[in-house]
């Protein structure tokens, strides 16, 4: 049985638009703004078109359109002022929930069409911030609130990690100009969460230093060696997931003990690397809150 996700709740729709649920039925009854599909046993859902429609709708209605102009717009006309707002205003919006209407039905041709058309206004790296950061907020919550299937975030963590990799490509042939440090990016054992180290990845590049990407579930005895070929090494550790919070601790002794020298240090980033104790934080070992700050740093 397929575990793709075609049709929604109105729970689904809330978490989706960020419009409450009880909002939405106002918006049903008082303005049929949308019509519901009903089961055998009369309960309410949606399929991706009333999905589509309650995107744009809430695009229309975030820039200022009230709810009662919206329902007397004709269907033709409701994507039609959605287009001119992207033109004329702000692209982050409508691209978010282009792209999530690209993750909801897997099409990857809208994806690149969304992409492409941000690409025209925007550099990478303020597409990457400003659009790609926030999407992977809301869909990690998506993922949990279980509106969307491990399907989808693979989907679109796929079609975005491939931009990452396209723009990293082009600058990878660049001669680094900074020489006080090497930095090893790596993930560590069993984490494979890794659309943010190769962002990372590309900013270094990008900043004119020398990068060494290991890649996921890379163990600390892995890194010895790197100890024989290069001197001031930045080893980057982007932790999700693993390892375990409660493991942390005895993780950083190995990573001490093993691969720090006095030339060395160790940069933690990542949701889990938040639950290391301030008290082992210092000159050498070091907790970024998130990639901008990073990047600051760079």
């Amino acid at each position: 049985m397929s575990n793709v996700k075609n049709t929604f709740s109105i729970k689904d729709l809330e978490n989706l638009t960020g419009i409450k649920a009880h909002t939405i039925r106002i918006w049903e009854k008082r303005y049929n703004v949308l019509e519901p599909l009903r089961t055998d046993t009369n309960i309410r859902y949606y399929d991706l078109k009333g999905l589509q429609k309650i995107l744009n709708i809430t695009l229309l209605h975030d820039y200022g359109y009230k709810i009662s102009k919206i329902s007397k717009l004709s269907p033709e006309k409701i994507p039609q002022l959605v287009s001119e707002i992207v033109s004329n205003k702000s692209a982050k919006n409508h691209a978010i929930s282009s792209f999530k209407m690209a993750m909801m039905n897997f099409d990857q041709k809208l994806f690149l069409d969304t992409y492409n058309n941000l690409l025209s206004e925007k550099s990478f790296r303020e597409v990457f911030f400003e659009v790609f950061i926030p999407l992977m907020e809301e869909i990690g919550f998506l993922w949990q609130a279980e509106t969307i299937s491990p399907a989808h975030e693979h989907f679109i963590s796929y079609l975005i990690k491939l931009k990452i990799w396209v723009n990293t490509e082009k600058i990878q042939n660049n001669v680094p100009t900074k020489e006080d440090k090497i930095f090893v990016l790596y993930l560590p054992s069993d984490e494979v969460h890794e659309l943010g180290l190769m962002y990372l990845n590309y900013e270094i590049i990008l900043s004119g230093y020398k990068s060494i990407y290991l890649g996921e579930s890379v163990p600390v005895d892995s890194l010895k060696d790197l100890k024989k070929y290069f001197n001031n090494i930045v080893y980057v550790c982007y932790t999700t997931v693993e390892p375990n919070k409660e493991f942390l601790d005895s993780y950083l002794d190995e990573v001490k003990e093993q691969i720090l020298e006095k030339d060395s240090k160790i940069w933690f980033i990542g949701r889990n690397a938040q639950n290391i104790d301030e008290k082992l934080r210092n000159e050498t070992v070091r907790v970024f809150q998130n990639i901008h700050e990073f990047v600051e740093e760079l």
